[in-house]
């Protein structure tokens, strides 16, 4: 038994953080499981990858490094005198080691375009509650934690909030794998700086200028990275591949997927429908990148016009291309494009929305109504905006809204 023991308590060699250990037989089990081992096989930032050739990093990644950032985070609380127990500890190190496993193919690219108005974090949950009935029950504390139902709401906050563990590994990581310096954020100073006042997370007010670094940073990462237009074109083109082949599925039409693909392409699913038929959580689970891809690479050879167009383009980086603009655009400019691909393409008006897209990117990096809060040397709790002194703060809760158009050229 003992020797069981030691086996499981391993140490994973991460390129962003150093050395994380995983700290219980139970998280090394959870990690083991399929449902998690999957996120290996599912990019972090979607279809980055093809702006910044080093984004190939998983949300296996992901997962594994904001648990360690959680582990530092306890332990610093638990100096601080915060009463966390140990089987707490557990809990939260789960609610963050879990709370992605919810995602699809390409995260956050294909958040509805398998299952159209359910969100990952719902998905994380049905994948949660099904592990707790396989591990018996030992998962209803880490449960309670991520659906913000345990009466310590700052473990929650840990999780999820404008200052989570979830946040903190991200920005690091993105930075890390794109090369983009300027999304580095100092998560050790964060965390030396984390506290707890009346049941809520707060950042001692000497560690300020590290928080608004920790936003700035955040607002340069979604315009330099998330929301890049080469990103905007990729990812649109791939929920318009998506979008053709499930209206061919729907038809009836004969396509090339892997089974549980063509499950998720051939109906639409709704929550009451995992919670009818248990099976069908594991048929998603079955779904990652790779299925994705290599169906494209099938229907690059499709009968179907517009799915071979898309898939070819797409696969051999012949991106659409999109304009990005503070001013919206003039309906005379949108007619001339809409007009110039449908003479072009030689196609039906009622399908130019697989090659043209109008649409807006909103950038937020601190909204004012989940409040990030400064604990003062006296002990009164204050926003974020009252305390900093930087006018760039209350500039940044203010979300930034750009106009931009997709279209095949």
């Amino acid at each position: 038994m003992q020797n069981n023991i030691i086996n499981k308590l391993k140490i994973i060699n991460d390129p962003v953080h150093g050395f994380i250990t995983i700290p219980s037989e139970l998280i090394f089990d959870l990690m083991e499981h399929p449902f998690f081992q999957r996120l290996r096989r599912i990019k972090q930032l979607g279809m980055s990858h093809l702006v910044y050739p080093g984004a190939n990093h998983t949300r296996f990644h992901h997962a594994i490094g904001a648990m360690h950032l959680m582990q530092k985070a306890v332990v610093e609380l638990q100096k601080k005198g915060v009463d966390i127990t140990d089987e707490e500890k557990e809990g939260v190190l789960i609610a963050i080691l879990l709370h992605d496993i919810g995602h699809g193919p390409f995260s956050h690219t294909l958040e509805h375009s398998l299952l159209k108005d359910i969100h990952h974090e719902d998905v994380s949950l049905l994948f949660m509650q099904k592990l707790n009935d396989e591990f018996k029950g030992k998962l209803s504390l880490a449960i309670d934690i991520f659906t913000d139902k345990y009466h310590k709401k700052f473990l929650h906050q840990l999780v999820s909030s404008q200052l989570d563990m979830d946040r903190l590994d991200y920005l690091q990581r993105d930075s890390y794998f794109t090369g983009v310096s300027e999304g580095v954020v100092g998560s050790e100073r964060i965390i030396k700086m984390l506290s707890v006042a009346n049941n809520e997370l707060v950042i001692i007010e000497k560690g300020i200028y590290s928080i608004e670094n920790f936003i700035s940073a955040r607002r340069i990462m979604y315009w330099q990275v998330y929301m890049h237009k080469t990103v905007v074109s990729s990812e649109f083109m791939l929920r318009s591949i998506l979008k053709r082949a499930k209206l061919l599925f729907l038809q009836g039409k004969s396509l090339f997927a892997t089974p549980s693909l063509a499950l998720f392409l051939g109906k639409e699913f709704q929550m009451r429908d995992f919670r009818k038929d248990g099976t069908l959580l594991t048929q998603f689970a079955n779904i990652d990148d790779t299925d994705i891809i290599s169906a494209i690479k099938v229907w690059q050879s499709s009968d179907d016009h517009i799915l071979s167009t898309l898939s070819k383009k797409l696969i051999n980086r012949e991106l659409f291309k999109t304009i990005i603009s503070k001013d919206n655009f003039t309906s005379e400019h949108i007619d001339s494009i809409k007009n110039s691909i449908i003479k072009k393409l030689d196609i039906s008006p009622n399908d130019l929305g697989y090659f043209f897209e109008k649409n807006t990117l909103k950038n937020s990096a601190y909204k004012q109504f989940k409040q990030i809060k400064i604990v003062k040397r006296k002990g009164e709790v204050i926003d974020l905006t009252e305390a900093s002194d930087n006018y760039n703060i209350t500039a940044l809760s203010e979300p930034v809204e750009k106009y931009f158009l997709c279209y095949i050229n």
